[in-house]
């Protein structure tokens, strides 16, 4: 534990030098939305495994997850029986969590995985590990509560590595959630000052001992679709919530029992969402272009077959393809290539900007995109990207 908190320290700072030094967004000035359209697909294509094939270890719970999650949020939205509020098109996962849940613990209750593989058990109940049992009623957080971190350099380079993987994917999910929030494309200080961010939130992580870094929530951009919800509002009560069940051990371990197939299902819809939003990023494109669908093709393919070749390797014995004798080389290496939005990242920037560039302006979508990358280049972005509690004093836009 105290050497990832010093791996996760000395992590923190790329996130935070190419944040608030404004270089990743100097980067972005490489991309387009013909990149961008495979590269945020590959945010949630590069789930897959998270979805059907979890939903699949307890099908008896995830299939009627599913099936109701799709039933209200699509059929019945329009069903308003309070008025006019539209309950099940803003309420799916509020509404169905809990009716599958008490579902599941009947199941359990009943005995009906008692005699059932291991696998199965630890998917389905919901009383597995004696969470609830065994948890604290209080646990306060305190900084160095494993002892002062250690840092190694291998450890640390293997860490950032982490870090690189996590600003991929964020970009691409700031890009997914700024079209379901039906916002202007995150100008280039708005990637880096969320970045930047980022950074923050993992030396915190290091800070305290989470044992994890902080990174970009895929399942709740997905959420921001499927509920058309996208208040700030939501997101600081949700951080409130979250600090408090942090704190009152008991109530977290509550949530902790919901087997793992409820958010799988939940996991095909959203992700699915966001794979569809890098989608729509093509019609500013010319799909026509046999350049453009050699990218495109090229991108979204490699982007899904080289991390699971890398992920083919990954085992205890050899730890990943790249095992040379140098740990963290082999860590830095395996954990980029493991990750499908970084590669389609390399692949779509590369292209993109070395074949036939000059000409193909207009194809790659440049004239519509090019507005959008200042603070100041839409009157829009002062009502979508300014801070809350009058933050912008101390980060204003560069």
């Amino acid at each position: 534990m105290r050497a990832i908190q010093g791996a996760l320290i000395v992590a923190s700072s790329i996130q935070i030098i190419l944040g608030y030094s404004q270089v990743w967004g100097l980067f972005s000035r490489f991309f387009s939305p013909l990149g961008m359209a495979p590269v945020v697909g590959l945010v949630g294509l590069g789930l897959f495994q998270r979805g059907f094939p979890v939903l699949g270890d307890c099908v008896e719970i995830g299939i009627p997850m599913l099936l109701l999650v799709i039933g209200l949020s699509q059929y019945l939205k329009h069903v308003r029986p309070f008025r006019d509020i539209p309950i099940f098109e803003r309420f799916p996962v509020l509404i169905c969590v809990p009716f599958v849940w008490i579902y599941a613990v009947i199941l359990t209750a009943s005995g009906a995985y008692r005699h059932k593989p291991d696998i199965t058990q630890h998917s389905c109940r919901t009383d597995r590990a004696n969470l609830i049992s065994t948890a604290p009623w209080f646990m306060f957080p305190y900084p160095f509560q494993w002892g002062p971190p250690t840092f190694s350099v291998g450890h640390s380079f293997a860490m950032m590595s982490a870090v690189i993987v996590s600003m991929v994917e964020s970009t691409g999910a700031y890009m997914a959630a700024s079209r379901l929030a039906i916002a202007t494309p995150p100008p280039a200080y708005v990637l880096s000052r969320g970045i930047g961010w980022q950074g923050i939130g993992v030396l915190l992580d290091g800070l305290y001992g989470t044992a994890i870094g902080s990174t970009i929530s895929v399942e709740n951009v997905g959420l921001l679709g499927l509920t058309r919800v996208g208040s700030r509002r939501v997101v600081q009560i949700s951080a409130g919530f979250m600090i408090f069940f942090s704190i009152l051990g008991k109530f977290g371990a509550v949530f902790a029992s919901i087997p793992f197939p409820i958010f799988a299902a939940l996991y095909c819809i959203l992700f699915g969402l966001v794979a569809s939003i890098g989608i729509s990023f093509l019609q500013f494109t010319n799909m026509n272009s046999i350049r453009n669908l050699i990218i495109i093709g090229l991108t979204l393919f490699l982007g899904i077959s080289v991390p699971q070749f890398f992920n083919q390797y990954w085992t205890p014995s050899r730890r990943g393809l790249v095992h040379t004798n140098a740990g963290w080389f082999n860590a830095f290496l395996n954990t980029l290539f493991s990750s499908p939005p970084t590669v389609g990242l390399i692949v779509a920037v590369f292209l993109d900007n070395t074949l036939e560039v000059e000409r193909s302006k207009k194809d790659r979508g440049m004239p519509w995109w090019v507005k959008f990358r200042t603070f100041k280049g839409d009157n829009r972005n002062e009502e979508f990207y300014t801070l809350p509690f009058n933050l912008n004093r101390f980060f204003p836009p560069t």
